[in-house]
């Protein structure tokens, strides 16, 4: 239940696209890309909160470019808020040519997750401590996209 630096959590991940990975048109299945970035976001709030947790909101997924076989998939996540019990982390998945070195920005998304206690509620959590100028932004972002969030939810 400690305070914890943005990087003090943050998770890197690299898979390389297989063809039971893609569709016919040889572009990765869009549930491959959300099951990763789900594993990814939920690392990340497991070594924020050290405690077990779940899913409880994607938000604002966006598949900007396909990624094809053979793309080496680059998925970074990070905390960009944290209230009471919720955490929300920010997702950015790149892929990557590994013979033209040329790389993408393919995805964005944004997950709600909450720590569970030993009973699997919902329990309070320390807070999150942004260090970078980006991070503060993301921050304040984030308070405001859980604060719109909330409120889409009451209605």
């Amino acid at each position: 239940n400690k305070d914890r630096t943005v990087s003090e959590s943050s998770v890197e991940m690299r898979y390389l696209v297989m063809p039971n990975d893609t569709n016919p048109q040889n572009s990765i299945f869009g549930g491959v890309v959300m099951s990763w970035i789900d594993m990814a976001a939920a690392m990340v709030a497991e070594r924020h909160s050290n405690r077990p947790v779940v899913t409880v909101h994607v938000d604002d997924i966006s598949f900007k470019a396909p990624i094809k076989i053979g793309d080496h998939v680059l998925i970074q996540a990070a905390l960009n808020y944290v209230g009471k019990t919720s955490m929300l982390i920010g997702v950015k998945v790149s892929a990557e040519n590994p013979f033209t070195g040329i790389t993408r920005h393919t995805t964005t998304a944004y997950l709600t997750f909450v720590a569970l206690d030993d009973i699997g509620k919902p329990i309070q959590i320390g807070k999150v401590i942004p260090e970078s100028d980006e991070q503060k932004r993301r921050y304040i972002e984030g308070e405001n996209r859980l604060f719109e969030l909330k409120k889409k939810n009451k209605k």
